[in-house]
């Protein structure tokens, strides 16, 4: 498989700092070239929703580089391998960033969305509302959040036309330096040649439309890494435009 990738972000009209983080990271390897893919959306006070946020960063990239060609010996258990990983890496941060917390007396924590493409393979793990879409001749949301309003639309108590103006739309059930206990949600699938990927932090979601996300993000129109970055730049001027006061943060993914 042949990645095209494109990152932008943005703090928005509001905040004074971007708090959210992402990576794109490629190698090749005899499955033939692998990537990972990560955005966090940190949340805290003064700068500290960063802290959060750049240290999942900074530890999946060390996985990425350190531990994953090992794991790559193992095709029949590679699933099961990333994913013990990928809990591991979760705890790990997850005592850390509330260690540093508490230690400076501030309340910090942060989503996380990582996307890895092996050979066809796609692993997902997800934390929190940053998400995972996959285009094709439709729109496909990858992941779902782990929000309160998410939670009652799951229980019917409430419609995604009241989700979208709820005051509460920004309530995570977990995220990671501010929970006792981590649940990520692990998905696996399969990836074709001529597929867009698009991940997010929320503040690229709130004011777009699917139909908008599509019109921009679809494969015939994606053709190359201009294509992808500049419309990227776009739809995140666009959610400016239209009052978006969240940091934003969108990676695209092209498979050939």
């Amino acid at each position: 498989m042949i990645f095209t990738t494109a990152v932008h972000t943005d703090k928005g009209i509001k905040k004074q700092t971007n708090q959210d983080s992402s990576l794109i990271i490629e190698a090749k390897s005899d499955s033939g070239n692998i990537l990972l893919t990560v955005i966090c959306d940190g949340m805290g006070g003064l700068a500290k929703g960063e802290v959060a946020s750049s240290t999942v960063i900074q530890t999946f990239c060390r996985w990425f580089e350190q531990e994953l060609p090992g794991l790559l010996a193992f095709p029949e258990s590679l699933e099961s391998r990333i994913f013990s990983d990928w809990d591991r890496l979760i705890d790990e941060c997850n005592r850390k960033i509330a260690t540093y917390g508490r230690t400076n007396g501030v309340g910090m924590g942060t989503t996380l969305n990582a996307l890895l493409f092996i050979g066809e393979q796609y692993y997902i793990v997800n934390i929190g509302d940053s998400r995972a879409y996959r285009i094709t001749d439709h729109l496909e949301q990858l992941t779902k959040d782990q929000t309160y309003i998410q939670r009652e639309m799951d229980m019917g108590r409430m419609t995604p036309e009241e989700a979208r103006v709820s005051p509460q739309r920004n309530v995570l059930l977990q995220c990671i330096g501010a929970s006792d206990f981590i649940e990520p949600d692990y998905s696996t699938g399969v990836a074709s040649p001529g597929q867009i990927y698009m991940q997010c932090s929320d503040g690229f979601r709130h004011t777009v439309s699917a139909d908008e996300l599509y019109q921009y993000l679809n494969p015939g129109l994606l053709l190359n890494e201009q294509a992808l970055f500049d419309n990227a730049v776009y739809l995140v001027e666009l959610n400016k435009y239209r009052r978006e006061v969240d940091n934003i943060t969108v990676v695209v993914i092209r498979t050939d």
